[in-house]
């Protein structure tokens, strides 16, 4: 019995190398023009639309096919008329730049070290649009005030950062800039997917999130703080 199981398993053996094993040698392929028996196709015959190749899918005949209108750009930077790159960073935002500079508006960094500060005057209309690129992009899972709690942590993503705690208050705009870029530990980057300009003005609107929920009486301009202590000594009972 066990040499009839061996001489099968031989001869299996066998037929299997022969079909999957000697696939378009050299020394065999001057006996047949046919293409090779392939149980699993190779990946180099793919059918795919190569480079540079034509295609009988395509009325033209181009495998190559122009780029769609609005497609974003990964890793370039669109040139631009302007005489300076962040002009219309606050408003409107008509400049498309992703990378390819360097300096602290395009790394975070003033030289070797974290920088502080927008590099641009931030206005209305940079909270407006950050709020704006936050809501789509992080409060899925740091949520709409920035404390960790997006609807993702509600699925089993954990390791959000809460974006109130004091480590990340502390942080610099140039840090806080580059882990949009680049993420960081359980975050991916956004560097290929939201454009200088908008990753600026996220960060203009964490700080302003931060601000918003540890805010406090002295934070207010005096003016306006007078008023507020005003109505509120005259909400308040008079004690008898």
């Amino acid at each position: 019995m066990v040499r009839y199981f061996l001489l099968l398993l031989a001869l299996v053996t066998i037929l299997v190398v022969s079909i999957a094993g000697l696939r378009d040698y050299p020394f065999l392929s001057h006996k047949t023009k046919r293409p090779p028996i392939e149980i699993f196709p190779d990946m180099v015959r793919q059918p795919k639309v190569k480079a540079q190749a034509p295609s009988d899918f395509y009325a033209d005949g181009r495998g190559a096919r122009a780029n769609l209108t609005g497609t974003v750009p990964v890793g370039y930077s669109q040139p631009t008329a302007s005489t300076g790159v962040y002009a219309t960073m606050g408003s409107p935002y008509d400049v498309v730049v992703f990378a390819g500079r360097e300096g602290y508006a395009n790394t975070g960094k003033n030289g070797t070290n974290w920088g502080n500060g927008l590099p641009f005057s931030a206005t209305l209309a940079t909270l407006e649009r950050g709020h704006e690129r936050y809501q789509i992009q992080c409060a899925v899972c740091h949520g709409a005030t920035g404390s960790g709690n997006g609807i993702a942590t509600k699925y089993g993503l954990v390791g959000v950062a809460n974006l109130q705690q004091q480590r990340l208050r502390d942080m610099t705009d140039g840090e806080i800039y580059n882990t949009i870029v680049n993420g960081k530990n359980t975050m991916l980057g956004y560097g290929s997917t939201i454009q200088v300009s908008d990753r600026w003005a996220i960060v203009a609107y964490i700080r302003a999130l931060q601000r918003s929920q540890n805010g406090s009486l002295n934070d207010v301009p005096p003016a306006d703080r007078a008023a507020l202590q005003d109505g509120v000594s005259a909400s308040t009972p008079a004690k008898h």
